[in-house]
């Protein structure tokens, strides 16, 4: 191939990372697996016979979804030897994204991949199932049959009382004064009875290893953290979505970054992500 012909092929694969990125990291969870997932699929394009193909998008959504399903068989065992809880990597946006929330990313991983695959590419990317079926290799019927499965489990995960964004940026702000400084009576103001919280520390930073369920366990939790930031610190490095929740970024005692993201329902805070793993948190700086 000439130098020219290699630079068109490249020129013509950057407009299309952020999409395949989106495919890839929601495929996984994971900002470093997709990136090395849409790199293979650039090597393979540009080794690819591309006369033959009619449409890149298309073949390189196609090659980016098998891909992926290879990395969820091995992604499957490691998970299964995880210390504590497991979130996928934040993603912070200044915006709201609401296509795939965080606690709609938890339910995609009790999926098996073909289900996620087809629930991904048909509900969420808006893909017929005759390109579902090329992407997964299987037939449009079945096609049909995953992500009808899928949406099934899905529907648990969409939010039932939608939050006004300028107020849940509001809450998030809120939530870490509260959660710093000390003042249980506002944090407690703003719980649900059964909210839970859930930190990946992945073994590498102190964090629950286990998710904390119920109101009082949760005061207690955060009774212990308010006391040990009062004397270590915690500053606020932004405020914004978070996996298309609302949160904020801090940074912590020990130098490295924390997102916290908070599941608002029915203006009261359900459910608390911290995600404390610094693996998880690199692309952020």
């Amino acid at each position: 191939m000439t130098s020219a012909g290699s630079e068109h092929a490249a020129a013509g694969f950057d407009p299309l990372r952020p999409t395949l990125m989106r495919v890839a990291y929601r495929m996984l969870g994971s900002v470093a697996d997709a990136e090395d997932i849409v790199q293979e699929a650039f090597i393979r394009w540009m080794r690819a016979d591309r006369s033959e193909v009619r449409e890149p998008v298309a073949f390189l959504r196609r090659t980016v979804t098998r891909l992926c399903l290879d990395q969820l068989k091995s992604a499957r065992r490691q998970r299964e030897t995880y210390v504590g809880p497991w979130l996928p990597d934040p993603i912070v946006e200044e915006d709201e994204v609401e296509d795939v929330t965080l606690p709609m990313m938890l339910v995609l991983e009790r999926l098996s991949p073909l289900e996620r695959a087809a629930f991904l590419l048909h509900d969420v990317f808006g893909l017929g199932f005759e390109e579902v079926a090329a992407a997964i290799q299987r037939e449009p019927a079945a096609c049909r049959q995953l992500a009808a499965r899928a949406r099934t489990h899905v529907r648990q995960a969409r939010p039932r009382f939608k939050v006004e964004k300028q107020r849940g940026l509001e809450l998030a702000e809120a939530f870490f004064a509260a959660s710093r400084s000390g003042d249980m009576k506002a944090l407690g103001a703003m719980l649900t009875a059964d909210v839970s919280a859930h930190a990946d520390g992945g073994g590498k930073r102190p964090a629950a290893t286990e998710v904390v369920l119920g109101f009082d366990a949760v005061m207690q939790q955060y009774e212990r953290v308010a006391a040990w930031l009062q004397k270590n610190g915690s500053t606020l490095v932004r405020v914004g979505f978070v996996n298309g929740l609302p949160g904020f970024i801090t940074l912590e005692a020990d130098g490295e970054l924390q997102t916290t993201a908070l599941d608002i329902e029915d203006g009261k805070i359900a459910a608390i992500y911290v995600m404390r793993n610094p693996d998880k948190l690199r692309h952020l700086h």
